[in-house]
């Protein structure tokens, strides 16, 4: 048993439309996000706005080694606009298919950030998150975005296909790297 060889027959017309499905639905998870929070972030009532102060001062829990750190950005418009657009233009870009490496890296470190605020305890402790130890839902959202962004996602059905044939997109190994 250990001896032998494993081959997988796969069918790439299969695994392309099962990306392409991870890719939209990961992209409308954050675009959803975004989108609720700018809505009531730009509504006419000031006293309604989303912050993300509540949270970051008052629900990081306790034992989060990095609590303090997390405190200190409650309040700053600066967080409250990269978490709001952030979300937003990642989840537009996913669904898309637009820049989909770097979208998917972005959205990858904004879901390590609140899979670090989830945190109970630290290393010593087993890395505890509310719902068990080590993995939550952030951390399946970042490996997630990772792997679609490894596997350049964007080129199967997206409109990074159409961009990676622009010659100035050849010309330019750099970009060629944002795009998948």
């Amino acid at each position: 048993m250990f001896g032998r060889q494993v081959s997988f027959e796969y069918s790439e017309h299969w695994v392309g439309y099962a990306m392409v499905f991870m890719r939209v639905t990961m992209g409308w998870v954050l675009l959803q996000g975004g989108l609720t929070k700018l809505v009531t972030y730009l509504n006419a009532d000031a006293s309604d706005n989303w912050t993300a102060a509540g949270y970051l001062a008052n629900a990081i829990p306790e034992g989060n080694p990095l609590a303090g750190f997390f405190a200190s950005m409650a309040g700053s418009a600066t967080i409250d606009m990269l978490v709001m657009w952030g979300l937003t233009l990642t989840g537009l870009g996913l669904i898309s298919g637009a820049a989909v490496r770097w979208n998917a890296f972005w959205g990858a470190v904004m879901m390590l950030f609140f899979w670090l605020a989830s945190l109970t305890g630290g290393l010593l402790q087993g890395l505890p998150v509310a719902h068990g130890w080590v993995v939550d839902d952030h951390l399946v959202y970042a490996f997630l975005l990772f792997g679609l962004g490894a596997m350049g996602a964007g080129r199967i059905l997206g409109v990074d296909a159409y961009l990676e044939q622009l010659e100035f997109v050849k010309n330019n190994r750099w970009l060629k790297l944002l795009l998948g």
